[in-house]
């Protein structure tokens, strides 16, 4: 006795064929999510964090200097000085009792070493303090990422590889 196919077979793989379709485009969309979305504001918040991190070299690097000044104990300077596009030229400072520390913004404000180095120690505990939340910042980006491809891994229904198959990289 033979059985008769059921009558909506057709319908369950059209269904079947569209829930594949849809889990296709979600997983797309969760692609281009994480690449034009997510890893571009990381980037940009590593950029971010690269450049204050090079302030803060920069005023560690003048309070060396004014420190070595202040050693020294005298108030003549001879230095290298940059023109720009890397060209060097020496210079020779008569009076080194009193410096121009940029205080943001293209500005400058002439002061004497103590100022000076008064204000580098608050300069670069603000500046640390911000590098700090754009690491938590970085650290959010991150988990993000990892929770939406852990939302990939459901869609295209693949489990986590046993510990056993995983390699360090390093």
């Amino acid at each position: 006795m033979a059985m008769a196919p059921p009558v909506n077979a057709n319908a369950n793989a059209n269904d079947n064929a569209n829930d594949n379709a849809n889990a296709d485009q979600k997983v797309q969309q969760y692609e281009n999510f994480i690449n034009e979305v997510l890893k571009r504001d990381l980037q940009k918040v590593f950029e971010q964090r690269d450049a204050v991190y090079e302030k803060i070299s920069q005023y560690l690097q003048l309070k060396n200097t004014i420190q070595s000044l202040q050693e020294a104990g005298s108030q003549q300077l001879k230095t290298d000085v940059d023109l720009g596009c890397n060209f060097f030229v020496q210079a020779e400072v008569e009076d080194a009792s009193r410096i121009f520390v940029a205080v943001g913004y293209g500005f400058f404000v002439e002061m004497n070493h103590d100022e000076a180095l008064r204000f580098i120690d608050k300069k670069t505990s603000q500046l640390t303090a911000f590098t700090d939340q754009l690491t938590k910042d970085s650290a959010k980006i991150k988990a993000n990422i990892r929770m939406v491809l852990e939302g990939l891994r459901e869609l295209q229904g693949l489990t986590d590889q046993p510990e056993s198959r995983r390699r360090d990289v390093f």
